[in-house]
């Protein structure tokens, strides 16, 4: 299996810093996938009612009581077990190219950069619809993260 011989320098450091806290994107997303599959959904309905039951003043007719009911009424049991299986396979996928380009594995350098413009695209066709902050914020890492993939690449194979 060929290597990619290391680079040194500050953007080096910022490409294994970026891989470091993917890996612990990559984790939280594999534990938050466990725990949709293995939480009941009605567990997960009544934690829910718990939290909205005592909305300040509003009660039922507060905006977050609103959102969050609504949300839930469309979170049915079949989408609790899509996003873990989602959240499972994302992180276990992460992690796994996050791994081998630590290990400085040759292949793993363009399988990355394939990956993670797939999760930004897959991202970005979410955001469209949700326009979530967040959506843009890991898309942008990743697009800093395929930079940095790239730059270490473009390296002697050893």
């Amino acid at each position: 299996m060929k290597h990619i011989k290391g680079k040194r320098g500050p953007l080096h450091w910022l490409f294994e810093s970026t891989l470091l806290l993917k890996a612990v994107f990559a984790l939280f997303e594999i534990m938050a996938g466990a725990g949709l599959w293995w939480l009941p959904h009605r567990r997960l309905a009544d934690f829910t009612a718990w939290l909205t039951r005592n909305e300040l003043i509003e009660g039922h007719r507060s905006p977050v009581y609103g959102r969050v009911a609504a949300a839930l009424a469309e979170f049915s049991a079949a989408s609790q077990h899509f996003y873990a299986l989602y959240l499972l396979g994302h992180g276990a996928i992460k992690l796994v190219i996050v791994a081998l380009l630590m290990r400085r594995v040759a292949f793993a350098y363009p399988l990355g950069i394939a990956v993670f413009a797939g999760f930004i695209a897959m991202q970005m066709h979410r955001w469209t619809h949700t326009q979530a902050p967040a959506l843009l914020a890991l898309s942008a890492l990743d697009a800093v993260v395929i930079g940095l993939t790239w730059r270490e690449w473009r390296g002697k194979t050893g």
